[in-house]
């Protein structure tokens, strides 16, 4: 019996110890995985990035050599500190500090030490590495900018965090991730296939040679090249015709929504974030709270609109079947609706029209006739919904789904949202109580490439594009399918020609009569969107902003603008001078109207924007405060 229980014993230990190595050699991969990290060395090669071209062909973006001193910790020999610093120009501690995350990473993966040196380190490097047993030098690409301006849609590249490596298991630590613009938005293609090799290694961690034979490397691809639908000579001129102003200007192709200009003011030169600096250089723009460089004010400004706006009433007026083009509205200097003080208008011709009203930019027409639109329903709940859905199929009030990856959706109030704020049923609000949505200003808000967006809708009669920045990829038949499927606006077709024939007469002899461009018909609308800010608490009204949308020509359109100043006075005084001298920059090619050109760029709006950060009294200009004089000295400058 004993020698039964005995053997029993052995036999159930050696079936014990024969599960546990089947486990260890069939099941469990993380022993195999780490015995072949020991045995196995895994080398790296990072392809070049894709090439980025402007719609002209123009190289817009290449590559540059740059090295990296990586570091196995497991294979480092004892070494002398101090000398590896000096050679590397770092600290002791700071290289004590690298090394230290090496090892957390991993002991048998390569980290880097140093990134981003430059041929001429590398030269002064590469004789005196061999000294240092577990250090190498791998060489990849950097962006090698060809252009000073773009920053903002181009994107830059940057080190990977251990976030994203958890997330994704393509990138190793020290690789390069796209961040902002293009290169984030088309990383997949741009970063193309890194390649890898495994090398068998012999007790001593010496190379052998293939692991495998082989088999389970890859071969690095390079990235693909993307042509963008930027027009590069149109951004320069934008970006230059901006210095010493905040604010944007965003250009479409209204029969495509190709996007040919994008501008954010200020902007950078994209070179700053390449190299040994690009940390430094991006804290100093990061912390650059005032002017925010970094901020993409055509894509995540969100502003009143103004009187472009007014467009959209129209529009919405006239498919309710509340106004005709032949209806009149007398304007005595404001709209009287029973409130504190009347919404106040400009001097101009009395009675307006349609028509006449756009030209004029009429406050009280308006007023008068987004009233008779959100009335038209048995309750101003009913009708701001109705006013709301077909703003909506503008691509209003929501993120428009174009190609870069940062954005903000705008704001179109609902009812539900004007319940709440006048706590209804408590308080039965009326359509008077939103009546500053006429002129695009209460609640309504826009960033740039909506306003341009629905102003290439109106240019096309009904219908626009997604607004996208990808013209082709080298290797794809077409673009994503989502930017050539036509978006249809709520309007019927017929109502668009009187509004445009309005916008025209804008033009012609109304509010942007001085902005004439020779042989080019424009239909463009002027804006003043009120602006303040809160100091100690107090809210304080500052300058205006400028707004102007404009496409041209008028048949036939080539070219949608929106153009957003801040503090920029009144509408025609800076956004329309810099929407039209765009416009026939594109179409032909030069700029005859010199006048126009040389005022924006020796006016600076610097003084304005430093205003309430004086801690003094300071003086705001409107719009409708203007002395003058003033207008006197704006009316001979042009």
């Amino acid at each position: 019996m004993r020698k039964l229980l005995l053997l029993s014993v052995v036999l159930s230990t050696g079936l014990l110890f024969m599960g546990r190595l089947f486990y260890l050699q069939v099941y469990d991969t993380s022993a195999t995985t780490l015995s072949e990290n020991n045995a196995v060395k895994t080398i790296y090669t990072i392809p070049q990035r894709g090439r980025i071209y402007d719609r002209n062909g123009k190289l817009l973006v290449s590559n540059q050599s740059s090295y990296d001193l990586m570091v196995i910790p497991r294979e480092i020999k004892p070494f002398d500190t101090i000398s590896l610093s000096k050679l590397l120009n770092i600290t002791p501690e700071k290289l004590k500090k690298e090394l230290k995350r090496a090892r957390n990473f991993s002991p048998v993966l390569p980290s880097p030490i140093v990134s981003t040196m430059s041929q001429d380190e590398y030269a002064y490097l590469g004789e005196q590495m061999r000294k240092y047993e577990g250090f190498f030098i791998q060489k990849r690409s950097l962006r090698d900018y060809q252009i000073d301006f773009g920053a903002n849609f181009l994107g830059y590249i940057q080190e990977v965090h251990q976030g994203i490596i958890n997330r994704d298991d393509y990138y190793k630590s020290g690789d390069l991730i796209g961040r902002q613009g293009v290169e984030e938005q088309y990383e997949e293609i741009l970063r193309g296939v890194k390649g890898v090799e495994h090398f068998q290694k012999d007790r001593f961690s010496r190379v052998i040679g293939p692991y495998k034979e082989g088999d389970l490397d890859i071969t690095a691809e390079e990235g693909k090249n993307i042509e963008l639908t930027i027009d590069a000579e149109l951004q320069k001129y934008g970006e230059q015709l901006m210095v010493n102003k905040r604010g944007g200007i965003v250009a479409i192709e209204p029969a495509t929504g190709e996007i040919l200009a994008l501008v954010a003011a200020p902007n950078y030169d994209p070179a700053l974030l390449v190299g040994r600096e690009r940390s430094k250089n991006y804290t100093r723009l990061d912390a650059d709270s005032i002017s925010k460089p970094l901020f993409d004010r055509v894509l995540q400004g969100e502003y009143p609109p103004g009187s472009p706006f007014k467009a959209l009433t129209s529009l919405i007026a006239l498919q309710e079947g509340v106004i005709d083009t032949q209806d009149k509205v007398y304007c005595n200097g404001g709209y009287r609706y029973g409130g504190k003080k009347p919404l106040g208008c400009h001097h101009h011709k009395s009675p307006v029209q349609l028509i006449s009203g756009i030209a004029y930019s009429c406050n009280s027409y308006f007023a008068s006739t987004y009233r008779s639109t959100i009335d038209k329903y048995n309750t101003p709940q009913e009708g701001i919904e109705k006013w709301r859905s077909h703003l909506e199929s503008f691509g209003l009030g929501n993120f428009m789904g174009y190609d870069l990856p940062t954005g903000r959706p705008g704001l179109i109030p609902s009812a539900k949202r004007y319940n709440r704020t006048y706590n209804y049923p408590t308080y039965h609000w009326g359509t008077t109580a939103t009546i500053s949505n006429a002129i695009g200003q209460g609640e309504v808000l826009m960033t740039p490439m909506q306003m341009v967006n629905f102003t290439a809708a109106i240019a096309n009669r009904g219908w626009f594009y997604k607004p996208h920045i990808i013209k082709n990829i080298t290797g794809a038949d077409t673009i994503p399918s989502i930017y050539r499927e036509k978006q249809m606006t709520t309007i019927d077709p017929q109502h668009f020609e009187p509004v445009i024939q309005g916008l025209n007469d804008v033009y012609n002899h109304g509010t942007a009569s001085t902005l004439k461009i020779p042989g080019i018909e424009i239909c463009g609308k002027t804006g003043t969107a009120e602006n303040s800010i809160r100091i100690n608490g107090k809210k304080a009204q500052l300058t205006d902003h400028s707004v102007f949308v404009a496409f041209a020509p008028k048949d036939n359109p080539k070219i949608a603008i929106a153009v957003f100043v801040e503090n920029g006075y009144w509408g025609s005084r800076y956004g329309g001078r810099i929407a039209s001298i765009m416009i026939e920059k594109y179409l032909k090619g030069e700029v005859t109207r010199k006048d126009l050109e040389n005022w924006v760029l020796t006016h600076s709006l610097e003084e304005e924007y430093a205003k309430p950060l004086s801690g003094k009294p300071f003086p705001i200009n409107d719009g409708k405060k203007i002395s003058a004089k003033f207008l006197a000295e704006e009316n001979q400058e042009l």
